[in-house]
């Protein structure tokens, strides 16, 4: 009986702990996240501290389910990083932590030998790779994404036509479109869609950028999608070039990000560099240093 009520004891302390632990995910806020791994990644970029990079990520990551940004790529930098310089970051654990994020792009990521390599030092072969990736394709959600791709298709196929009345009718039925999707199903974020389907190319950004034209939803969908910013589900870069182009082609003044530009010249840069830290974006020199960075290596 004492051993039964012990055993009873435990599992309600395990349900309580995870509970707790559910309650404490839903409520980060990763706007708080973009700009720690913005400030981390100013250490690396500019101080080229590395063991102090490998220790704040550290950290980071202890609390924050991490992501693994366009350009940054702040969990594949730092287990790398840690990598180089002996230092442990978790092993085979993190490694297949980082699969599902690199997983969007695999058709791209497969042929760089040097992560393939990383893997295979700790024992984990491309075909373990492939399977680990075919798993997360299969927890993708299909209506989602069947949604997704007429949505993207539709908007794709105005734009070639140059029918500015057809345009701005399928904007309008894609912003229909996305504020059920959102109302029913959420974000179609990275990790519920993906980026290709077969070989069909439909980032989110590009469908939320054009919608931006449409302004009678721009209130709706200026506040819905900076609940998924905070969430993580949706990138800063993307929500800020969607308000941006709101502000470059209807109200017709200086955009608050500087994300999506036009014409027009920085007026005042520290303005910019606040509204772009509200929602997780790095400086205008941090996020230019990045970019020059990145198509360096693209090269």
């Amino acid at each position: 009986m004492v051993k039964y009520i012990k055993s009873y004891s435990s599992c309600i302390l395990i349900i309580i702990f995870l509970i707790l632990s559910a309650c404490k995910n839903r409520n980060l806020n990763y706007i708080t996240y973009y700009n720690k791994v913005n400030d981390i990644d100013s250490i690396y970029r500019f101080q080229k501290d590395t063991l102090t990079v490998i220790r704040q990520y550290k950290k980071l990551f202890k609390k924050y389910s991490p992501k693994n940004q366009d350009r940054i790529q702040e969990y594949e930098t730092y287990i790398r990083l840690a990598d180089q310089q002996h230092k442990n970051f978790g092993g085979k654990k993190s490694l297949y932590k980082l699969i599902p994020l690199v997983a969007p792009n695999w058709k791209y990521k497969n042929k760089d030998s040097s992560f393939i390599q990383l893997y295979q030092n700790y024992g984990i072969d491309r075909r373990e790779m492939e399977k680990e990736i075919s798993q997360w394709e299969k927890g993708l959600n299909k209506k989602m994404i069947d949604s997704f791709t007429v949505a993207f298709k539709r908007d794709q196929g105005s734009r070639k036509d140059s029918n500015y009345e057809d345009l701005f009718k399928n904007d309008k039925k894609n912003a229909e479109m996305l504020k059920w999707m959102f109302e029913n199903e959420g974000f179609p974020s990275l990790q519920k869609i993906g980026l290709w389907n077969g070989d069909f190319l439909m980032p989110s950004g590009s469908l939320l950028l054009h919608i931006a034209n449409y302004g009678e939803y721009h209130q709706y969908f200026k506040t819905k999608i900076l609940e998924y910013v905070k969430s993580g589900e949706c990138p800063p870069r993307d929500y800020a070039a969607m308000i941006d182009r709101y502000y470059l082609y209807v109200l017709k003044k200086d955009t608050p990000y500087y994300i999506y530009v036009g014409q027009n010249p920085v007026k005042d840069s520290a303005a910019i560099n606040r509204n772009r830290k509200s929602i997780g974006l790095p400086s205008m020199k941090h996020g230019n240093a990045i970019i020059k960075d990145y198509n360096k290596t693209e090269k």
